[in-house]
């Protein structure tokens, strides 16, 4: 975000002048911005971001909107690490009929996503999910961490003074909980169900071999609005012919 839009935001949350200067001194620190506003703009939507919580990234809109256009009315999705509960929102306004879960292991995330509205239970990827949703999920959307741990010195220092590292840190390689996550999918997606996964940028060919071992078709890897590669989309089980191709949501 431009340095005058983050200006324009603090001037917006402060309540008086002297609330203003106490947010711009948090922010110098390199303090999230979401967390000193107390929330972030996500597809269009207002999600509050509780301090510790991580803060959702413009880069994974495409993920939740094709999420959500890959939504049938009446539908399950279930939003893995939801932490604030921006994925699990973005589907809820987009198909208002449709029962959303979220699941998430950080007690303060998962109060900041219920505050948000969001239905989530506590626990580690899908296993408090209910066994009667065995089968039965339409769409399962996860930001899982993925940056390997020996890499997390190369983000960017604000975010990782700042934002919790088990949000970000993916084990040696990157991929711990992705590769769980995949392997746990098939439990509870229905025949024909999709699965759609954030990914780093040089793990894709892993990640897509790791769709395809656990019986997913029709892979696409969607990218943001930079037109960067940012996450992989597969369908469970055989692909009917005429089967139209994810698109993203226009809601």
């Amino acid at each position: 975000m431009a340095a005058d839009e983050e200006a324009a935001e603090l001037v917006s949350a402060a309540s008086d002048r002297h609330h203003l200067e106490r947010m711009v001194a948090r922010r110098l620190t390199g303090e999230p911005l979401a967390w000193i506003t107390g929330s972030a703009q996500f597809c269009g939507l207002q999600v509050m971001v509780r301090p510790g919580v991580y803060v959702p990234r413009w880069q994974s809109e495409t993920l939740a909107r094709t999420a959500a256009g890959l939504m049938p009315p009446g539908g399950v999705a279930v939003d893995l690490c939801t932490g604030s509960g921006a994925i699990a929102l973005v589907l809820q306004a987009a198909c208002p009929s449709s029962r959303v879960l979220a699941t998430e292991s950080d007690p303060v995330a998962a109060d900041c996503a219920r505050e948000n509205g969001v239905e989530v239970l506590l626990g580690d990827l899908g296993d408090t999910l209910p066994q009667s949703l065995a089968g039965q999920v339409d769409v399962m959307t996860g930001v899982l961490p993925y940056v390997p741990a020996d890499g997390l010195h190369l983000l960017p220092r604000d975010v990782v003074a700042f934002e919790p590292r088990t949000a970000l840190d993916g084990g040696s390689d990157g991929l711990h909980l992705i590769r769980r996550a995949i392997a746990g999918s098939v439990r509870w997606l229905r025949p024909g169900g999709w699965l759609l996964l954030e990914v780093g940028g040089d793990q894709f060919e892993t990640v897509l071999q790791l769709f395809a071992a656990a019986g997913f078709q029709a892979t696409e890897v969607l990218c943001d609005g930079d037109g960067d590669p940012r996450a992989i989309c597969g369908r469970l089980g055989p692909v009917p012919e005429g089967t139209a191709r994810p698109q993203a949501s226009s809601r």
